[in-house]
This record gives structure tokens, sequence and C-alpha cells, in this order.
């Protein structure tokens, strides 16, 4: 069900760590903000065409394991503000939280970080668990992904908008989506793709999706509105960007909705996402990703030790 965000977004990492509600749900330059690009040529395929080819794309980055990268994710959710570092391991993700609230964590905080690592570390099952979790997310990321082709209907945005970030020219495919009205969901958890629309900006060279906006316009129900009801007027943003080799990551995920569990609990999701710093590091085990997080300073920490 759709409590799971993108994170897991893909678990990418936002490969890594996250999992918020919509997240899941797809992944699929001119000038100025704002500038208009018109080209008969660019816009001579189809637009589910082009879709078709950023879906793809993006299963293959959820299960992309050519490459390891190291980087920040900096969150604001309802447990607070919070850092971590992410090491992407060849057996799954690790994290260590770094700092909470724009401060260094202090000295309890970081051993209660190290002393959730070393478990993982003494105890194998501990780090199956975490991994399960992860492959999970994995799954129902390619399961809802593979559905939209078939879920919605494509055309291209009027104007062709650009995002300005972009050197001059067509930089970008600007793709609107809704759902299709005689689509029936084939799972309850793809019922939620029923109740979305919104906007993509595919790279138009490699079909990659950089920017996606979505928007809950009608209530989502699971079992009939007694396991769960997502309320209209969610929203979401979810950004890429390309990092080597081939691989494009999310690098931020915002995203607000509000969910009713089990007619009596309702949750407000609140997530600011963003992933930076981007590293190539070598292939691992994630024993020893685990040591390169706790044999690495806090940030701020040389600099306290010298004074």
């Amino acid at each position: 069900m759709p409590t799971q965000r993108f994170a897991d977004v893909r678990r990418r990492g936002v490969r890594s760590s996250h999992t918020p509600i919509l997240l899941t749900l797809l992944t699929l330059a001119g000038g100025a903000a704002g500038a208009q690009v018109q080209s008969a040529d660019r816009l001579s395929t189809p637009a589910g065409q082009i879709a078709d080819d950023a879906i793809r794309n993006e299963v293959k980055l959820i299960q992309f394991d050519n490459a390891y990268l190291r980087y920040r994710v900096h969150t604001k959710d309802a447990k607070g503000d919070q850092i971590r570092d992410v090491v992407e391991s060849k057996d799954g993700t690790v994290a260590r939280v770094v700092m909470r609230d724009d401060r260094p964590l202090t000295a309890d905080q970081d051993s209660e970080e190290h002393l959730r690592l070393q478990q993982m570390l003494d105890s194998p099952s501990a780090f199956q668990k975490h991994i399960q979790k992860d492959q999970s997310g994995k799954k129902l990321a390619v399961d809802l992904i593979q559905l939209l082709p078939e879920a919605m209907l494509f055309s291209y945005a009027p104007g062709q908008p650009q995002r300005g970030d972009k050197p001059p020219g067509p930089a970008e495919l600007v793709i609107d989506f809704k759902p299709d009205p005689k689509w029936n969901p084939p799972t309850m958890t793809a019922q939620a793709l029923t109740g979305l629309e919104g906007r993509c900006w595919i790279d138009a060279e490699t079909h990659h999706l950089a920017r996606l906006e979505g928007h809950l316009f009608q209530g989502v129900n699971f079992g009939f509105g007694v396991l769960a009801h997502i309320f209209p007027g969610g929203e979401f943003v979810l950004e890429q960007q390309p990092v080597g080799d081939g691989r494009w990551i999310v690098d931020r995920f915002v995203e607000h909705v509000t969910v009713r569990a089990m007619l009596v609990k309702t949750i407000k999701e609140d997530t600011d996402l963003a992933a930076s710093e981007f590293a190539p590091i070598p292939r691992m085990g994630y024993q020893d990703a685990i040591h390169l997080l706790l044999t690495t300073p806090l940030p701020g920490a040389s600099a306290a030790g010298s004074k």
C-alpha cells in the first residue's frame, strides 16, 4: 500500500533508504525558467512511447547494481531534521545519522548509532532483516511502475515549459499524465494510481525522468476504506540527476499526503528529502561499508577536538 515513499523512493537512496507514501508510484531546457520550447520534430513520437521508455529506464535504475556511491541524505519529516551518511555496498545500503537539527550528534546519540550498526556487524540476521525491507520496497516500486503504461494516459504538455536549469535547447520532453478511466487495478495497492495525475520532465536525449510532479485529485480507498483512505489534495515532487556510469539517482523528494488507517488513525505525511555530495566508491561488502561509516568523524568533530 502506498504508505511507502517513492526514497523507498525506490529504496535507491534515494536507492537506499526511504519509503514515504507515493514515492513508489511512478517514475516514470531551454533558457530562463518558464521558457517555452515548441518543435514539431521533437513531439513527433507519441507521448506514451516516450513515457514507456522512461518507465523502462526507471525499472533498470531500481535494480541498478553496476556502480556504488556514498552520499548525504537530509530528511525533514515527523521524526525531525536529520542528515545521514549513506554508503552503498554490494549487499545493500547502510547509513549512519550524523546530524540532527543542524548539529552534530551528541556523544550519547552517536553511541546509539554505533550500537545499532555494530549489531548489524555482530548479527547477520539483523542486517538481513534490514535488507529484506529494502528488497520489498524495490519490488513494490517495480510492480507499480510497470503498471503505468496501461494505467495512465499520456500527452505532451502545451508549450513544453522547460525548467530553466538546462543549457539552451530542447533539453526536456514535458508530458502530462492522468488515469485511464477504462483501467481496472489488478491489486489493492494499484488502486492508488486511479487518483493520481501530474506532469513529468523527461531528458530528451536519454529518456530518463528528470522531474515528476504528482497530485491526488480524488480520494482513494483500500479495502473499501476500512484498511486505509488517502485523502484528495496530496502532492509530491521527485527530482533525479545523472551521477555517471549511466545511472540517475533521486536527489529531491517532497511529499504532503494525508492517510486514514483502519477508520481511526489519521496520518499526515510531510517529508522533504534532499541528497547531495555523491561520490563513487569501490565495490565492498556491508561489513566494510559499516566500518567506513563508523570510522568517519562526525561533522565538526575535528574542529571541536582542536579547541
